[in-house]
């Protein structure tokens, strides 16, 4: 049997973030193989972040590093967002990567697959992880208008009728909301049950509220909520920046190409989320600093 260290090293990543206290925190544990499944679960609900990354041996042919996340409430996540960016960023910048110049590539296993990445390393330029996000699927749509604004806190009127709310999924499953301006974003105040009652119905995980009235060139302006993962709301998600991207490339209203998504404002965490669509490919981009690092004593 393996014995279980008492003391553990974490250290914390602020995620699509240009400096500490911004973005979306997310404490990361390296050096976790000894971890069981529980204690996992306890010191993420220990840190009550909305997801905590495990570092393990990869499991996969040719992955460099195998990634677990849970939720506070003990869920484990299966897609590649801050969750995993965030990991792969402290592993940059603790010298932890054998970088080859100005972009050396690697291969994360997250549930089961086999995910790429690029690691940027250009002279005076942060440290940036690009990830590879699946395919998109457009998935199920709600069609009671009334009973999702509701769930969401809103009027009817609150959410556009001339675009569908859709689940769209390139690694997790979330519902896309359209809002009609940043104002009704903000207004949001989910009804937890209700909420995770509509989410199941059409098959998605979270909901992803926007408006297209987004600041400083971005594509749009977001709020996320989780309610079957136990989380209240998320500064940045990676996870939902994707899928909305790739649903307003299809519906014409985003270039391919790069789009950045503005999402942790009503937080006070200001996040900017890069998304890169070409085809079917889709690509999230992001940087971040170190604003914490200290020991677990268990």
């Amino acid at each position: 049997m393996v014995a279980v260290p008492t003391d553990i090293a974490f250290h914390m990543i602020d995620v699509f973030a240009a400096e500490p206290l911004t973005g979306n925190p997310l404490p990361v544990v390296p050096d976790a193989d000894a971890l069981g499944d529980d204690r996992m679960r306890a010191i993420a609900s220990e840190f009550n972040q909305a997801e905590t990354t495990f570092l393990v041996a990869p499991t996969l042919p040719g992955a460099d590093r195998r990634l677990r996340s849970f939720t506070p409430a003990g869920h484990e996540v299966g897609g590649a967002g801050h969750n995993a960016m965030g990991a792969w960023l402290w592993l940059a910048l603790a010298g932890r990567l054998d970088l080859h110049g100005p972009s050396t590539s690697f291969v994360q296993e997250i549930a089961g697959r086999a995910l790429p990445l690029t690691v940027l390393n250009e002279p005076g330029e942060p440290i940036t992880v690009v990830m590879e996000q699946e395919p998109p699927r457009f998935l199920g749509v709600p069609h009671d208008r009334d009973e999702l604004a509701a769930s969401l806190g809103l009027a009817a009127d609150d959410v556009r009728g001339d675009l569908p709310a859709q689940v769209v999924d390139t690694g997790a499953g979330h519902l896309m909301v359209p809002l009609l301006d940043r104002a009704a974003v903000d207004r949001a105040r989910p009804d937890t049950a209700r909420l995770a009652t509509a989410l199941r119905a059409v098959g998605g995980e979270g909901a992803y509220v926007y408006s297209l009235d987004a600041p400083g060139g971005a594509v749009a302006y977001t709020r996320f909520f989780n309610p079957t993962m136990g989380i209240v709301e998320d500064p940045a998600t990676g996870t939902a920046a994707g899928p909305l991207v790739a649903l307003l490339v299809r519906a014409g209203l985003a270039p391919s190409g790069t789009s950045i998504i503005e999402q942790g404002h009503h937080m006070g965490r200001p996040s900017r989320l890069s998304v890169t669509i070409e085809g079917e490919h889709v690509r999230l981009a992001g940087s971040g600093v170190v604003s914490m690092s200290g020991t677990l004593h268990l």
